[in-house]
Protein backbone atom coordinates (compact mmCIF):
# COMPACT_ATOMS: atom_id res chain seq x y z
CA UNK A 1 0.00 0.00 0.00
CA UNK A 2 1.47 3.45 -0.92
CA UNK A 3 0.66 4.93 2.40
CA UNK A 4 2.39 2.30 3.84
CA UNK A 5 5.27 2.77 1.89
CA UNK A 6 5.65 6.50 2.19
CA UNK A 7 5.44 6.12 6.30
CA UNK A 8 8.55 3.80 6.19
CA UNK A 9 10.14 6.34 3.60
CA UNK A 10 9.68 8.90 6.11
CA UNK A 11 10.62 6.71 9.08
CA UNK A 12 13.88 6.31 7.37
CA UNK A 13 14.62 9.42 6.77
CA UNK A 14 15.43 10.23 10.34
CA UNK A 15 15.83 6.57 11.74
CA UNK A 16 15.28 6.22 15.68
CA UNK A 17 16.61 3.58 18.33
CA UNK A 18 13.56 1.73 19.39
CA UNK A 19 13.56 -1.49 21.51
CA UNK A 20 11.22 -4.52 21.51
CA UNK A 21 10.87 -6.27 24.60
CA UNK A 22 10.20 -9.70 22.99
CA UNK A 23 12.82 -10.69 21.07
CA UNK A 24 12.60 -14.23 21.57
CA UNK A 25 9.66 -14.51 19.11
CA UNK A 26 10.31 -14.93 15.86
CA UNK A 27 7.62 -12.14 14.22
CA UNK A 28 9.55 -9.29 16.75
CA UNK A 29 12.81 -10.30 14.79
CA UNK A 30 11.94 -11.09 11.51
CA UNK A 31 10.36 -7.24 11.67
CA UNK A 32 12.91 -6.01 13.29
CA UNK A 33 15.32 -7.47 10.53
CA UNK A 34 13.43 -5.90 7.91
CA UNK A 35 12.90 -2.62 9.73
CA UNK A 36 16.85 -2.16 9.60
CA UNK A 37 17.42 -3.85 6.17
CA UNK A 38 15.27 -0.77 5.47
CA UNK A 39 16.79 1.93 7.40
CA UNK A 40 14.05 2.82 9.16
CA UNK A 41 15.50 2.02 12.70
CA UNK A 42 18.41 0.82 15.25
CA UNK A 43 16.81 -2.06 17.51
CA UNK A 44 17.61 -3.39 20.55
CA UNK A 45 15.72 -6.51 20.99
CA UNK A 46 15.47 -7.78 24.95
CA UNK A 47 15.43 -11.64 26.14
CA UNK A 48 17.63 -14.20 26.56
CA UNK A 49 20.78 -13.61 24.65
CA UNK A 50 21.04 -17.32 23.45
CA UNK A 51 17.42 -17.24 22.27
CA UNK A 52 17.69 -13.90 21.00
CA UNK A 53 20.62 -14.87 18.80
CA UNK A 54 19.20 -17.94 17.54
CA UNK A 55 16.57 -16.00 16.39
CA UNK A 56 18.99 -13.88 14.74
CA UNK A 57 21.17 -16.70 13.13
CA UNK A 58 17.23 -18.19 11.55
CA UNK A 59 16.11 -14.88 10.23
CA UNK A 60 19.84 -14.21 8.33
CA UNK A 61 21.17 -11.25 9.92
CA UNK A 62 23.01 -13.02 13.03
CA UNK A 63 25.50 -9.78 13.24
CA UNK A 64 24.30 -6.07 12.00
CA UNK A 65 25.55 -3.06 13.67
CA UNK A 66 22.35 -1.94 14.08
CA UNK A 67 21.01 -4.39 16.17
CA UNK A 68 21.95 -5.80 19.67
CA UNK A 69 20.40 -7.81 22.16
CA UNK A 70 20.05 -6.56 25.96
CA UNK A 71 19.37 -10.20 28.18
CA UNK A 72 18.04 -8.00 31.69
CA UNK A 73 19.87 -11.25 33.90
CA UNK A 74 23.01 -9.76 32.57
CA UNK A 75 23.17 -6.45 31.36
CA UNK A 76 25.60 -3.66 32.57
CA UNK A 77 22.30 -1.69 32.67
CA UNK A 78 20.37 -3.58 35.31
CA UNK A 79 21.26 -2.71 38.42
CA UNK A 80 21.36 1.19 37.77
CA UNK A 81 17.58 0.04 36.00
CA UNK A 82 16.87 -1.25 39.44
CA UNK A 83 17.53 2.01 41.07
CA UNK A 84 15.46 3.88 38.69
CA UNK A 85 12.64 1.64 39.25
CA UNK A 86 12.71 1.58 42.74
CA UNK A 87 12.71 5.97 42.95
CA UNK A 88 10.03 6.05 40.13
CA UNK A 89 7.72 3.08 42.51
CA UNK A 90 8.74 3.44 45.97
CA UNK A 91 5.54 5.26 46.68
CA UNK A 92 3.82 2.09 45.64
CA UNK A 93 5.87 -0.19 48.50
CA UNK A 94 8.65 -1.21 45.78
CA UNK A 95 11.47 -1.87 47.68
CA UNK A 96 15.33 -2.27 46.36
CA UNK A 97 15.10 -5.89 46.05
CA UNK A 98 11.25 -6.14 44.48
CA UNK A 99 12.88 -3.32 41.45
CA UNK A 100 15.65 -6.01 41.45
CA UNK A 101 13.03 -8.42 40.07
CA UNK A 102 10.74 -6.34 37.84
CA UNK A 103 13.28 -5.08 35.86
CA UNK A 104 14.06 -8.92 34.81
CA UNK A 105 10.40 -8.01 33.13
CA UNK A 106 11.25 -7.20 29.37
CA UNK A 107 8.69 -5.18 29.31
CA UNK A 108 9.85 -3.60 32.35
CA UNK A 109 13.86 -3.24 31.22
CA UNK A 110 12.40 -2.07 27.73
CA UNK A 111 10.31 0.87 29.07
CA UNK A 112 13.19 1.80 31.08
CA UNK A 113 15.55 2.08 27.85
CA UNK A 114 13.31 4.64 26.73
CA UNK A 115 12.76 6.55 30.41
CA UNK A 116 16.39 6.67 30.66
CA UNK A 117 17.30 7.59 27.29
CA UNK A 118 18.69 4.47 25.91
CA UNK A 119 16.23 4.14 22.88
CA UNK A 120 13.65 6.47 21.90
CA UNK A 121 10.67 3.97 22.08
CA UNK A 122 9.63 0.82 22.51
CA UNK A 123 7.37 -1.59 21.23
CA UNK A 124 5.89 -4.62 22.48
CA UNK A 125 2.56 -6.86 22.80
CA UNK A 126 3.16 -9.44 20.03
CA UNK A 127 3.00 -12.41 23.57
CA UNK A 128 2.36 -9.93 26.38
CA UNK A 129 -1.02 -9.15 26.85
CA UNK A 130 -2.41 -5.19 26.38
CA UNK A 131 -2.94 -4.44 29.78
CA UNK A 132 0.82 -5.83 30.87
CA UNK A 133 2.66 -3.72 27.73
CA UNK A 134 0.04 -0.37 28.88
CA UNK A 135 0.92 -1.08 31.92
CA UNK A 136 4.77 -0.84 32.25
CA UNK A 137 4.44 1.90 29.60
CA UNK A 138 2.48 4.00 32.04
CA UNK A 139 4.40 2.96 35.07
CA UNK A 140 7.85 3.63 33.74
CA UNK A 141 7.74 6.34 31.04
CA UNK A 142 4.19 7.65 32.18
CA UNK A 143 1.38 9.97 30.98
CA UNK A 144 3.02 13.41 28.86
CA UNK A 145 2.60 16.71 31.42
CA UNK A 146 0.16 18.11 28.82
CA UNK A 147 -1.92 15.25 28.02
CA UNK A 148 -5.99 14.89 29.94
CA UNK A 149 -5.31 11.11 29.61
CA UNK A 150 -3.75 8.14 27.66
CA UNK A 151 -5.55 7.12 24.83
CA UNK A 152 -5.14 4.61 21.57
CA UNK A 153 -5.55 4.69 17.72
CA UNK A 154 -5.48 2.20 14.71
CA UNK A 155 -3.74 3.64 11.64
CA UNK A 156 -6.19 2.25 9.31
CA UNK A 157 -4.23 2.17 5.92
CA UNK A 158 -7.26 1.45 2.88
CA UNK A 159 -6.73 -0.05 -0.69
CA UNK A 160 -5.47 1.09 -3.18
CA UNK A 161 -7.59 3.46 -5.66
CA UNK A 162 -10.20 3.08 -2.86
CA UNK A 163 -13.35 4.92 -4.35
CA UNK A 164 -13.38 7.45 -1.78
CA UNK A 165 -9.80 8.88 -2.86
CA UNK A 166 -8.37 8.29 0.35
CA UNK A 167 -5.44 6.40 1.45
CA UNK A 168 -5.39 6.30 4.51
CA UNK A 169 -7.41 7.12 8.32
CA UNK A 170 -6.83 7.38 12.24
CA UNK A 171 -9.64 5.21 13.81
CA UNK A 172 -9.64 6.36 17.97
CA UNK A 173 -10.17 4.98 20.51
CA UNK A 174 -10.71 1.40 19.62
CA UNK A 175 -8.22 -0.10 21.52
CA UNK A 176 -8.05 1.35 25.73
CA UNK A 177 -10.86 3.68 27.19
CA UNK A 178 -13.54 1.57 27.82
CA UNK A 179 -16.29 3.99 28.02
CA UNK A 180 -14.71 8.21 27.89
CA UNK A 181 -16.52 10.94 28.98
CA UNK A 182 -17.08 14.14 26.93
CA UNK A 183 -13.90 15.36 27.97
CA UNK A 184 -11.73 12.06 27.60
CA UNK A 185 -13.70 12.14 24.21
CA UNK A 186 -12.33 15.57 23.27
CA UNK A 187 -8.67 14.34 24.38
CA UNK A 188 -8.49 11.58 22.09
CA UNK A 189 -9.84 14.08 19.42
CA UNK A 190 -7.23 16.36 19.67
CA UNK A 191 -4.58 13.69 20.42
CA UNK A 192 -5.67 11.57 17.47
CA UNK A 193 -5.68 14.84 14.95
CA UNK A 194 -2.24 15.27 16.06
CA UNK A 195 -1.50 11.52 15.30
CA UNK A 196 -3.16 11.88 11.65
CA UNK A 197 -0.98 14.96 11.13
CA UNK A 198 2.23 13.29 12.42
CA UNK A 199 2.04 9.90 10.51
CA UNK A 200 -0.05 11.08 8.03
CA UNK A 201 1.72 14.42 6.73
CA UNK A 202 -1.83 15.61 6.31
CA UNK A 203 -4.53 18.22 7.38
CA UNK A 204 -6.85 16.02 9.62
CA UNK A 205 -11.09 16.51 9.12
CA UNK A 206 -11.90 15.13 12.68
CA UNK A 207 -15.87 13.69 12.94
CA UNK A 208 -17.18 12.77 16.28
CA UNK A 209 -19.45 9.91 15.39
CA UNK A 210 -22.84 8.56 16.86
CA UNK A 211 -25.88 7.29 15.47
CA UNK A 212 -26.98 10.17 15.08
CA UNK A 213 -25.95 13.72 13.10
CA UNK A 214 -26.87 16.82 14.17
CA UNK A 215 -29.34 16.09 16.16
CA UNK A 216 -31.52 13.86 14.00
CA UNK A 217 -32.13 11.72 17.08
CA UNK A 218 -32.48 12.64 20.80
CA UNK A 219 -30.63 10.30 23.47
CA UNK A 220 -27.78 11.24 26.36
CA UNK A 221 -25.37 8.91 24.44
CA UNK A 222 -25.97 11.38 21.51
CA UNK A 223 -25.26 14.60 24.02
CA UNK A 224 -22.23 12.93 25.41
CA UNK A 225 -20.78 13.13 21.47
CA UNK A 226 -21.79 16.56 20.69
CA UNK A 227 -20.96 17.67 24.58
CA UNK A 228 -17.04 16.31 23.41
CA UNK A 229 -17.72 18.26 20.29
CA UNK A 230 -18.42 21.69 21.88
CA UNK A 231 -15.24 21.18 24.36
CA UNK A 232 -13.02 19.94 21.18
CA UNK A 233 -14.03 23.17 19.33
CA UNK A 234 -13.28 25.85 22.52
CA UNK A 235 -10.11 24.03 23.29
CA UNK A 236 -8.79 23.75 20.04
CA UNK A 237 -9.86 25.94 17.24
CA UNK A 238 -7.94 25.17 14.89
CA UNK A 239 -8.73 21.67 14.13
CA UNK A 240 -11.19 21.19 11.49
CA UNK A 241 -14.28 19.22 13.57
CA UNK A 242 -17.53 18.22 13.90
CA UNK A 243 -19.91 16.52 15.56
CA UNK A 244 -22.29 14.44 16.10
CA UNK A 245 -21.56 12.77 12.78
CA UNK A 246 -23.40 9.52 11.24
CA UNK A 247 -20.17 7.66 9.98
CA UNK A 248 -22.19 7.93 6.33
CA UNK A 249 -22.44 11.62 7.02
CA UNK A 250 -18.65 12.29 7.86
CA UNK A 251 -17.19 9.50 5.12
CA UNK A 252 -19.44 10.30 2.00
CA UNK A 253 -19.70 13.26 0.63
CA UNK A 254 -22.89 13.06 -1.14
CA UNK A 255 -24.47 12.41 2.46
CA UNK A 256 -22.77 15.03 4.42
CA UNK A 257 -24.58 17.63 1.74
CA UNK A 258 -27.66 16.33 2.59
CA UNK A 259 -27.17 15.76 6.08
CA UNK A 260 -25.19 18.15 7.44
CA UNK A 261 -24.53 21.25 4.80
CA UNK A 262 -21.57 23.50 5.28
CA UNK A 263 -19.85 21.24 7.82
CA UNK A 264 -16.17 21.75 7.88
CA UNK A 265 -15.72 17.83 7.70
CA UNK A 266 -18.01 15.86 7.36
CA UNK A 267 -17.77 14.10 3.97
CA UNK A 268 -13.99 14.27 3.83
CA UNK A 269 -13.33 12.95 7.21
CA UNK A 270 -9.44 10.89 7.46
CA UNK A 271 -10.00 11.09 11.71
CA UNK A 272 -12.85 8.92 12.77
CA UNK A 273 -13.73 9.05 16.85
CA UNK A 274 -15.74 6.32 17.97
CA UNK A 275 -17.95 6.97 21.20
CA UNK A 276 -17.09 4.06 23.05
CA UNK A 277 -14.85 0.91 23.12
CA UNK A 278 -17.35 -1.36 22.09
CA UNK A 279 -18.03 0.81 18.56
CA UNK A 280 -14.19 1.21 17.82
CA UNK A 281 -13.07 -2.18 18.22
CA UNK A 282 -16.07 -3.42 15.95
CA UNK A 283 -15.83 -0.68 13.62
CA UNK A 284 -12.51 -1.11 13.10
CA UNK A 285 -12.67 -4.85 12.46
CA UNK A 286 -15.33 -4.25 9.86
CA UNK A 287 -13.02 -1.84 8.27
CA UNK A 288 -10.35 -4.45 8.16
CA UNK A 289 -12.56 -7.66 7.39
CA UNK A 290 -15.15 -6.58 4.90
CA UNK A 291 -13.60 -3.77 3.57
CA UNK A 292 -9.93 -4.64 3.53
CA UNK A 293 -7.98 -2.37 4.95
CA UNK A 294 -4.71 -2.80 7.34
CA UNK A 295 -5.08 -2.04 10.50
CA UNK A 296 -1.84 -0.91 12.35
CA UNK A 297 -1.84 -0.74 15.62
CA UNK A 298 -3.24 -0.18 18.23
CA UNK A 299 -0.50 2.76 18.83
CA UNK A 300 -0.38 4.43 21.80
CA UNK A 301 -1.02 8.25 22.35
CA UNK A 302 -0.51 10.79 25.17
CA UNK A 303 2.49 9.23 26.41
CA UNK A 304 5.64 10.94 27.35
CA UNK A 305 7.65 8.87 24.94
CA UNK A 306 7.13 6.55 22.15
CA UNK A 307 5.51 3.03 23.72
CA UNK A 308 2.89 0.99 21.40
CA UNK A 309 1.36 -2.11 21.80
CA UNK A 310 1.10 -4.77 19.25
CA UNK A 311 -1.67 -7.31 18.69
CA UNK A 312 -0.54 -11.02 19.58
CA UNK A 313 -2.09 -12.37 16.18
CA UNK A 314 0.85 -9.43 14.82
CA UNK A 315 2.53 -10.64 11.75
CA UNK A 316 6.57 -9.60 11.05
CA UNK A 317 5.12 -7.03 8.44
CA UNK A 318 2.88 -5.88 11.56
CA UNK A 319 6.05 -5.48 13.46
CA UNK A 320 7.55 -4.00 10.72
CA UNK A 321 4.66 -1.04 10.32
CA UNK A 322 4.82 -0.52 14.29
CA UNK A 323 8.22 0.23 14.48
CA UNK A 324 7.90 2.84 11.70
CA UNK A 325 4.91 4.22 13.28
CA UNK A 326 7.18 4.68 16.72
CA UNK A 327 10.13 6.02 14.68
CA UNK A 328 7.52 8.93 13.52
CA UNK A 329 6.02 9.40 16.78
CA UNK A 330 9.75 10.04 18.60
CA UNK A 331 10.51 12.44 16.46
CA UNK A 332 7.84 14.65 18.11
CA UNK A 333 7.59 13.31 21.70
CA UNK A 334 9.92 13.23 24.95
Amino acid sequence: MTVLRALKDRAAARPAHIVLSEGHDPRIVAGAVAAVTAGIARITLVGPHDDVAAQLVAAGLPNHPNIRIEDPTTSPLSPDFAAAFHALRKHKGVTPEIAETQVQNPLIFAALMVRTGHADGTLGGAVATTSDTVRAALQVIGKAKDAPLVSSFFLMALPENHASGRDAMIFGDCGLVIDPSPQDLAAIAAASAQSCAQLLGIEPHVALLSFSTRGSAKHPAVDKVSTATALLKAQHPEIKADGELQFDAAFVPDVAGSKAPGSPTAGQANVMIFPNLDAGNIGYKIAQRIGGAQAIGPALQGLAKPANDLSRGCTAQDVTNMIAVTVLQAHTTG
